[in-house]
This record gives structure tokens, C-alpha cells and sequence, in this order.
């Protein structure tokens, strides 16, 4: 008989009620039966949070005020959480992770890693002492088409690797909101760090034009805007040099009208290209050299990367998340097949450095930066 798994106990920081992301990490987590949701430090005050861990079911002695309250208690009970979802702004993952590692719980961090690089790297360091595990959730490396991709890439079907072109496009900041939360936060440096759309959206494409190429970028020349009068950025144009001689280029905005969440990869090689768009995530297009150009789809012939269900049927952003959450549930267990490499405190170094590098390029007229 199939032994079933044990469900791993897990908590949540931040995520209280008007947080978009900390629903969509729940839905992640119970997608597949991995985990059980049992404790929350879900606001930065004690009463909102209570509020909120009543309304998703948590039981009164398990929803907390501070999360460093969380991370001594649950620590000290038999049946106390093993891993913990970080769902806070920027400035927070580092403090948060480091009393949750410092207990022996693994993490699973909302990106960007953290607020500063030299947060990031301290944060590295408390990992190692550790010995817990940490996943940062780059979770578009989750979808079925974007894994094809890279298995394409892998195989040679695009020959040596040209061109990488990132581009990751909303417009929901082009017309902000005072009151709106989730905006508020964005644009102020003492919450998010150094970058604004670099950092909440441009990270995402970052890590992406790596996973599908398998090449690292070697500098970049950034030219940053603050079209909407906000302190960060919010619109991006980047060149980059990848190992290789391959070259890139990023365009990142949060003020581009029209656009809703319009996250593509194009990568380009001697014998043939790939191209995926976030919005239709079943399908991939591969055009092979000297032919014609296909459409290739989840489920259909010769694609077996990771369906979840039946060709036809859907699969999005919350099924890619639920990816990433299952197979660190694996890593947890000690059952990790490795199929796919998991984000993890080295991509969200690479993240910091991206927006480092981007920021210090921009302010210096476009120079070259190496990363």
C-alpha cells in the first residue's frame, strides 16, 4: 500500500486580512495536502492579527502577536511548526528569518530575499549555522511550459544561446492610490530597500531569463525612471552581458497602461528560439531554425514537464506556486528528486545583487556594473 505523507506543520508571518500574497501562499500550501496550517503571527499589530488568524481558523493560543513571540513558543512545543511563511514587506524577511532559523524552522521567504545586501548576506550566514532549509518563492519557475523550456535549452534544441529578453509589464501603479496598502509599501525605501519595480517585478524576470537559459549575466547597464513621481523606480530599461557573449535585455514597469501582468522570456540561440508569456501559461512557442514556427502546449506531445492535471484543463500562478510548496515539502522530508533546482538563498543573493548593481548603473549614467 502507498504510504501517504505527513503533513508538515507550517505558520505564517504577515498575510492578515488585505494581504493578496499571504492568501495566495495558503492556497499554495493546501494544493496538494503537504502541509497544515496551525499557527500566525499575520499583522504588525497584535489585534489584526488576531483578527485575522480567526477568520482563516487558527486556534486562539496559536495566533500571535509579534512574530518573535511566535518563533520562541512555537520552538518550545512538541507539536510546534517546521517550517514558516514569510509574506511580510521587504525590510522584515531578514529579522523574521533569522528568529525562525535561529529555532531550527525552516523558511519559505517571499521574494526579494531582503531589503539590503548586507541583510542578504548575514541572512546566508544564519542559514548555515542553521542547517534548516530556505525556499524563496520565484514561483513562475513553478509552471509546466517554463520548466519545458528549460529542458529545451538543456537539450540543445536552441544551439549555442544568443539573446535573453526579459520583460515584465503592469500598470497598476500608474495611478496610485494614497490609501492603497499594497502600494504604500512599494515605494517606500525604508520598506523595500533600493529598488521599487526592479525589485517587486524585475527580480521575478531576473531569475526567470536564468532558469530557462541556464546562463548567469556577467554586468548590466541600467537607465531607471520615477515616471509616477514615486522615490524608487517604477519603469526599467537593462542591457545585460551573459557569460558566453550571449546579451540581454530587461524591460520592467509598473506605470506601462495597457498592461496587466505581462511577464515574457524570450531566449535565442544559433538553431532555433523560445518565447513564454506568464498570461497564456499552457503554451510555449518554439520556433526551430529554418522551420515552421509551433506553438507547443501543457499536455500535449512531447511536453511531460510537471502536469498536475489533464491537458485542457488550466494550470496558472496558483498550481506554480503549489509547485514550489510541494516539492520543498520533499526537501523537507528528505524525498527531494531533484528534478528542477528549487530558489534558494544563493538566487535571492543574485536578486540583491541584480538590484545593487541596477541601481548603482543608473545613477552613474548607464556605466557598465558587473554583477
Amino acid at each position: 500500500m502507498e504510504r501517504t505523507p505527513r503533513k508538515i506543520r507550517l505558520g505564517m508571518v504577515g498575510g492578515g486580512d488585505g494581504a493578496f500574497i499571504g492568501a495566495v501562499h495558503r492556497i499554495a500550501a493546501r494544493i496538494d495536502d503537504d502541509y497544515d496550517l496551525v499557527a500566525g503571527a499575520l499583522s504588525a499589530t497584535p489585534e489584526k492579527s488576531r483578527v485575522s488568524g480567526r477568520r482563516i481558523g487558527l486556534v486562539e493560543d496559536r495566533i500571535y502577536g509579534s512574530y518573535q513571540e511566535m518563533a520562541k513558543s512555537e520552538a518550545a512545543r512538541k507539536d510546534g511548526i517546521e517550517v514558516v511563511a514569510i509574506v511580510t514587506p521587504n525590510h522584515l524577511h531578514y529579522p523574521v528569518a533569522k528568529a525562525f532559523l535561529e529555532c531550527g524552522i525552516h523558511v519559505i521567504c517571499d521574494k526579494p530575499l531582503t531589503a539590503t545586501m548586507q541583510d542578504a548576506q548575514a541572512l546566508r550566514d544564519v542559514i548555515a549555522r542553521s542547517g534548516a532549509k530556505f525556499l524563496l518563492t520565484h514561483n513562475y519557475s513553478g509552471y509546466p511550459m517554463v520548466r519545458a523550456a528549460r529542458r529545451m535549452v538543456q537539450d540543445g534544441k536552441l544551439g549555442e544561446i544568443r539573446l535573453v529578453q526579459m520583460e515584465y509589464l503592469q500598470d497598476w501603479m500608474a495611478t496610485t492610490d494614497p490609501g492603497n496598502k499594497q502600494a504604500a509599501w512599494r515605494i517606500d525605501p525604508a520598506q523595500s530597500g533600493a529598488g521599487g519595480c526592479i525589485g517587486d517585478i524585475g527580480t521575478h524576470a531576473y531569475h526567470l531569463g536564468q532558469f530557462i537559459s541556464g546562463l548567469k549575466p556577467e554586468a548590466l547597464s541600467a537607465d531607471l525612471q520615477h515616471f509616477g513621481g514615486h522615490l524608487l523606480d517604477d519603469n526599467a530599461h537593462i542591457l545585460f552581458r551573459f557569460e558566453g557573449g550571449a546579451k540581454g535585455m530587461m524591460w520592467a514597469s509598473q506605470i506601462a497602461i495597457g498592461n496587466e501582468c505581462g511577464l515574457r522570456v524570450r531566449v535565442i540561440g544559433d538553431q532555433g528560439a523560445i518565447e513564454f508569456h506568464q498570461e497564456n501559461p499552457n503554451q510555449l512557442w518554439f520556433a526551430p531554425k529554418g522551420e515552421p514556427k509551433q506553438m507547443l502546449t501543457r499536455g500535449g506531445p512531447g511536453v511531460v514537464e510537471d502536469i498536475r492535471i489533464p491537458g485542457g484543463h488550466p494550470e496558472g500562478f496558483l498550481e506554480a506556486f503549489a509547485t514550489l510548496y510541494h516539492e520543498f515539502a520533499n526537501v523537507i522530508r528528505g524525498e527531494d528528486r531533484g528534478a528542477h533546482p528549487l530558489p534558494d538563498v544563493e538566487s535571492g543573493l543574485a536578486g540583491m545583487g541584480f538590484i545593487a548593481a541596477a541601481v548603482q548603473s543608473s545613477k552613474e549614467n548607464g556605466a557598465w556594473v558587473a554583477l
